[in-house]
């Protein structure tokens, strides 16, 4: 059947849209626990208040999707009956979500979508995250799919990992769906268990500064610590077939298996080991509110990003080194895959204003590059309105 829609109409005046779905999908910030969740391991996400807006109606079309990003002002149309091209930029994460629902059988026909971002984009925030899961939540609500937020967030993660080739473990989209405003997600992302922990920091915020910087080894070296955890996992299994992933090493084992390993494959375990327990201590040290404990688990993450998983860059560095030695700075860290994007800081509230200054200032002097700073809370998962 023909569409009777011409693609051009829509792009050419979307401020008139009419939306019958309207979704506000969260990025999300990780406080520690980095690299761990494809390792089944423990991380602690939460979305944040800053947020992709996608708007959906039903165009009476059997086949034709239109979609436009008023942020990038441009936008681009699909047919459902046609084999998806795979790719990398944004447009790819929308047909790999669609891909997903449609191999789950879902019956959907023609609609619209209008996308507005307020997240930027390589902050390592989780933009990709919140686009595939404010899409899926959006066409999930309009065609009346009865999908589950769970399997929303597997089938955002699968569209990642098998059209656009991110091999991300489940933490984005888990905590960019399911947070709770004002709490802490302690997630096992083996189990899937997860526990709301209070996010009580006292005269203390959360405070991102973004390198604008993200060097193109970002998504090619993640896939490759990804695969050099497995291969080391295969050897172990040789000597200890009942490991199943990294999270399942201990000291003794890994040290029993050292000279099997590769120097790379040691560390990148060895880092993995210690980040798992440096997450359960940090919930520990959160429900005290021991927020200096907290800081602590916070430096140590970055010093093995930095030297055990070899994730970081000189930009990230010189931000977390920056900010040690000031008593109203608790603990900083690189945040998301690494080689870019933001440092999370636990700062004290009064003392922001005049820290971005000085940092900005210094950063600007070694690298002459602008730094962005962004104040974020703990904030609730998607939402969706009937309008």
């Amino acid at each position: 059947m023909q569409n009777s829609i011409k693609p051009d109409n829509f792009f050419k005046d979307p401020k008139n849209f009419k939306a019958e779905i309207t979704v506000e999908s969260p990025g999300r910030i990780n406080l520690i626990g980095e690299h761990t969740d494809y390792n089944e391991g423990f991380v602690m996400p939460t979305a944040i208040d800053k947020k992709i807006f996608l708007k959906f109606k039903k165009n009476n079309s059997e086949n034709l999707c239109r979609i436009y990003s008023a942020t990038f002002k441009n936008g681009f149309d699909f047919n459902l009956d046609e084999e998806f091209q795979k790719g990398s930029n944004w447009k790819h994460y929308v047909l790999g979500v669609v891909k997903e629902i449609q191999d789950l059988g879902k019956k959907i026909s023609g609609f619209d979508c209008l996308v507005e971002s307020k997240l930027p984009v390589g902050a390592g925030i989780s933009s990709s995250a919140a686009l595939e899961c404010g899409v899926a939540s959006g066409i999930n609500a309009l065609f009346d799919l009865n999908l589950t937020k769970l399997e929303i967030v597997k089938l955002s993660q699968r569209a990642e990992n098998n059209f656009v080739g991110n091999n991300c473990g489940i933490m984005d989209q888990y905590s960019s769906v399911l947070s709770r405003k004002g709490h802490i997600i302690k997630l096992d992302c083996r189990s899937l268990e997860a526990e709301f922990i209070p996010a009580d920091f006292k005269n203390c915020k959360l405070l991102l500064l973004n390198t604008n910087v993200s060097h193109k080894l970002a998504e090619s070296e993640y896939n490759t610590r990804r695969r050099e955890c497995e291969d080391a996992v295969r050897i172990i299994q040789k000597k200890y077939p009942e490991v199943q992933s990294v999270r399942d090493l201990n000291f003794t084992i890994l040290k029993d298996v050292e000279a099997e390993l590769s120097g790379k494959m040691y560390r990148r375990c060895l880092y993995v080991i210690h980040e798992n327990q440096r997450v359960l201590n940090a919930a520990d040290a959160l429900k005290k509110f021991d927020l200096k404990k907290f800081g602590e688990l916070m430096y140590a993450s970055h010093d093995g990003l930095q030297h055990d998983y070899e994730v970081s860059c000189e930009e990230l560095d010189f931000l977390v080194n920056y900010s040690k030695n000031k008593d109203f700075i608790y603990g900083s860290r690189m945040m998301g895959g690494g080689f870019g994007g933001c440092t999370i800081n636990l700062i004290e509230n009064d003392k922001i204003e005049d820290y971005i200054k000085d940092v900005s200032l210094a950063y600007k002097k070694q690298f002459d590059i602008e730094l962005d700073a962004i104040s974020v809370s703990p904030d609730s998962g998607t939402r969706i309105t009937k309008n």
